[in-house]
């Protein structure tokens, strides 16, 4: 029986322009899939509203291209109508399967609780008061294979507790408008930062009930800066914009511990073709955190 093809993604969130470790980002994903003979597809994350800046999708995809780097199918939104409309559906799902609860606790209350203590799970709820929606785990142990991280696993009930698939404000969670997500656009294998990981058991969980396929999962370390701080928009790293495309890819994939020799023509198309073809995932095995400092010139 053949394997299905392989099909990658990229999904930043459209809260400013492309930083360097969300290139990193997008340069392992890319490679993956290409270096697989696989699709490569670009998701904007817009679920969370009140973060999306106007215009920074627009951005983003742009520093992509003069990277080299484009979407082999539209670009998908998750504040789309058939999305939403697909999120309400797997909402609906679950709910029908007598697993979720309103939950009225606030992040106040909750601050000091590493895990969630089920406070709300037998509990009525008013409904003229603001709750979110939470989904009720189990004592299973979920375990993965992590294709750089190696065996992974997660006691949500223990670990994590329940937790909530839409926010008080209406707005469905990041963990079930990713999974129903994943499995629309066929993803065969999820590619992204270990910072991401521990949502991983969750997303298996929700696929699991919603009988939804789960796809391969590979955690890159994450990009650190002179402070040992994750290179993220949080943290203020600097957009990449304005920066020359074939140096800051030449960067990226230092950065990702990638032995690409410079091509003849400095240019990114044929900077990632070299980087496809000496491709080597392995490179980042059991890696947590790479610091930006870190790179060795390897031309």
């Amino acid at each position: 029986m053949s394997q299905a093809p392989y099909r990658g993604r990229f999904a930043p969130s459209p809260t400013g322009d492309l930083h360097l470790g969300s290139l990193v980002a997008a340069v392992a994903s890319y490679c993956q899939a290409r270096a697989h003979d696989g699709v490569w597809l670009v998701r904007m994350e817009d679920l969370d509203e009140t973060r999306t800046v106007s215009g920074a999708d627009q951005q983003i995809l742009n520093t992509l291209a003069r990277c080299g780097m484009y979407s082999d199918e539209p670009v998908m939104y998750q504040t789309q109508a058939d999305r939403q409309a697909a999120y309400q559906q797997a909402h609906n799902a679950l709910r029908s399967k007598g697993l979720t609860y309103h939950c009225v606790c606030s992040r106040k209350q909750l601050a000091d609780q590493a895990v969630y203590p089920g406070t709300c799970r037998q509990r009525t709820t008013r409904t003229d008061t603001l709750y979110s929606i939470r989904l009720q785990t189990t004592d299973e142990v979920i375990q993965f294979d992590d294709g750089m991280q190696g065996n992974q696993q997660q006691n949500l009930a223990t670990q994590v507790g329940d937790f909530n698939i839409k926010r008080k404000d209406g707005l469905f969670a990041y963990q079930l408008a990713v999974v129903v997500d994943d499995a629309a656009q066929g993803i065969t294998e999820v590619v992204r930062g270990i910072d991401i990981m521990d949502s991983t058991c969750r997303q298996i969980y929700l696929q699991r009930l919603l009988d939804l396929p789960s796809p391969k999962y590979a955690h890159f370390p994450v990009i650190t800066d002179a402070h040992d701080h994750k290179l993220s928009k949080q943290n203020h790293a600097p957009a990449i914009t304005e920066e020359d495309p074939f140096t800051v890819l030449r960067l990226a994939l230092h950065l990702l511990q990638q032995a690409v020799p410079t091509p003849q023509r400095r240019t990114p198309k044929a900077l990632l073709e070299a980087a496809i073809k000496h491709w080597q995932p392995d490179r980042l095995r059991g890696l947590a955190a790479v610091p930006q400092s870190a790179i060795e010139a390897n031309d």
